[in-house]
């Protein structure tokens, strides 16, 4: 039986006239992972931030271990046991230190602490602390020079050598591969095996179906629906954090325009079956599958950074082969990657510098770049995907793993397509903000053909006017978004028999 760490009971929080947390009442439960979910403006920062002791109360109140929980600061929440990672990654690293001092910061710190401490004593500590974690960097590395993969990763095993009664983590895996995302649930796994108290906020269904004990849904300011005992109700969970079902979309679906992309007998590997696509002019295409389906073989094949085992393309009727990433620029296939930080992002270029990259000459005379025309598109497009920084001149380092990510979308958006690819597009973006970049992808659809290719079937949902399932390199399904049956899709995705 599972008892009670934190309550919160009746908790209430305002901003001027705005009231942004509404009567909230939730436990989390010793040994027990607790999903938060929400669209933006939901309210979840506010409630973590009210956990954390950043935000005072306007009423409510809240019991750590069954005694009266009120946090005056930050620092007064750690000290009792509650401890959170949020998405901004360097709100949990100091990046100008090394990865050893971030590790022992804490120990460092504390009242009573040694005022000399011998760096091979230091490092050792931190290098157990490392490798109980699977990090495998030195650790005499300067944080700033890690990329944010390794960050977010230290941010999280320095959570964790705290022992907390209560662990926070904002969505977590928003910057961290498959592999990387595989070792953060298996450290989960332990920790909930410890007794912690786990409260995981995370819009990415893949997640939630592999570490959810329970769901809290939460909408406008309140907690709309809470779903435990198993089997979990997915479905019902965004049903309750959306106020609509998950299929219901406000998409007439397009067709009828002219074939822009064919794919004819093509097989991703040898010995793999062929499948035919056809893309349309002005039509969204969704392709969703497992890892393993070979959606992202298929984008670097259309991408030309690799090569298909069989079959040949063609581009408005004329054969298309491109011998590389730039053979395919110059026909007119933009993609925007899925591992932003290997291939996209450049950390030492500002926003501007990297969302225009790829256009450079189209904003230069002669060897000179037309900086003014330069700006006024990147603004432009900063606005448009909703980009959150101070100005379009900061480095990229300093936008969170969301916002790097709508960078990338938004340059490939820049200049005029004849074949849009979007690899996982929505990676760390919340709800609200995916809405935002979804919509703006199909405004801007009608002169192309634009494939997004995504493992989440919300988010396939919510933009495409149809949905094509990879299984194992197979085409095993081809749904028009309209009146849908969800089971069947979710069979073909996984492979298993419809219900």
């Amino acid at each position: 039986m599972t008892s009670a760490v934190l309550t919160v009971e009746g908790v209430r929080k305002s901003f001027g006239r705005n009231a942004v947390l509404k009567n909230v009442a939730l436990s989390l439960d010793a040994g027990t992972v607790t999903v938060l979910m929400g669209a933006n403006g939901a309210g979840k920062s506010t409630l973590v931030k009210a956990i954390c002791g950043i935000h005072g109360l306007d009423g409510g109140e809240m019991r750590l271990s069954g005694a009266p929980y009120a946090p005056a600061t930050a620092a007064d929440a750690l000290s009792q046991g509650v401890v959170a990672v949020h998405q901004n990654i360097d709100d949990g690293v100091i990046p100008d230190l090394d990865v050893a001092t971030n590790l022992m910061l804490d120990q460092l710190t504390k009242p009573g602490a040694k005022t000399f401490v011998r760096d091979r004593v230091l490092r050792a500590q931190a290098g157990e602390i490392a490798r109980s974690m699977g990090l495998k960097m030195d650790v005499k590395t300067r944080v700033s020079d890690l990329n944010v993969a390794d960050r977010q990763l230290i941010a999280i095993a320095r959570a964790m050598a705290r022992a907390p009664k209560v662990l926070i983590l904002d969505e977590p895996t928003s910057s961290l591969s498959a592999t990387e995302a595989d070792r953060l649930f298996g450290f989960i796994d332990r920790l909930r095996a410890q007794g912690v108290a786990i409260l995981y906020i995370s819009h990415r269904m893949s997640d939630i179906r592999r570490i959810a004990d329970r769901i809290i849904s939460m909408r406008d300011g309140q907690v709309s629906g809470t779903f435990e005992g198993a089997p979990l109700d997915y479905e019902g969970a965004v049903t309750a954090m959306l106020g609509h079902k998950m299929t219901d979309v406000n998409i007439t679906p397009k067709t009828g325009g002219a074939a822009v992309l064919e794919i004819e007998n093509l097989s991703l590997r040898p010995g793999w079956p062929t499948f035919n696509i056809t893309a349309h002019k002005g039509e969204v295409i969704a392709i969703t599958g497992l890892l393993g389906s070979g959606k992202s073989q298929l984008a670097d094949i259309i991408f030309g950074l690799r090569k298909p085992a069989a079959g040949t393309m063609k581009i408005n009727g004329a054969p298309y082969d491109p011998a590389n990433a730039n053979g395919a620029i110059a026909a007119g296939v933009y993609m925007s990657p899925k591992d932003r930080g290997n291939n996209a992002v450049v950390p030492a270029f500002n926003i501007t510098d990297n969302m225009s990259l790829p256009f450079l000459r189209a904003f230069s005379t002669l060897s000179f770049i037309r900086q003014t025309q330069q700006r006024r598109a990147t603004t432009d497009m900063i606005d448009r995907i909703g980009v959150v920084c101070q100005s379009q001149d900061d480095g990229i380092g300093t936008l969170s793993g969301g916002n790097q990510q709508k960078v990338m979308i938004g340059r490939w958006l820049l200049k005029p397509s004849q074949v849009l690819l979007l690899d996982e597009p929505f990676q760390g973006v919340d709800i609200g903000a995916r809405r935002d970049i979804g919509r703006h992808i199909r405004e801007t659809a009608g002169e192309r053909a634009t494939l997004v290719f995504v493992a989440e079937i919300d988010e396939a949902i919510e933009i495409a006017d149809r949905i094509i399932v990879l299984n194992e390199g197979n085409l095993v399904g081809e749904h028009e978004n309209s009146n849908l049956d969800l089971a069947a899709l979710v069979a073909q995705i996984t492979g298993e028999k419809a219900a």
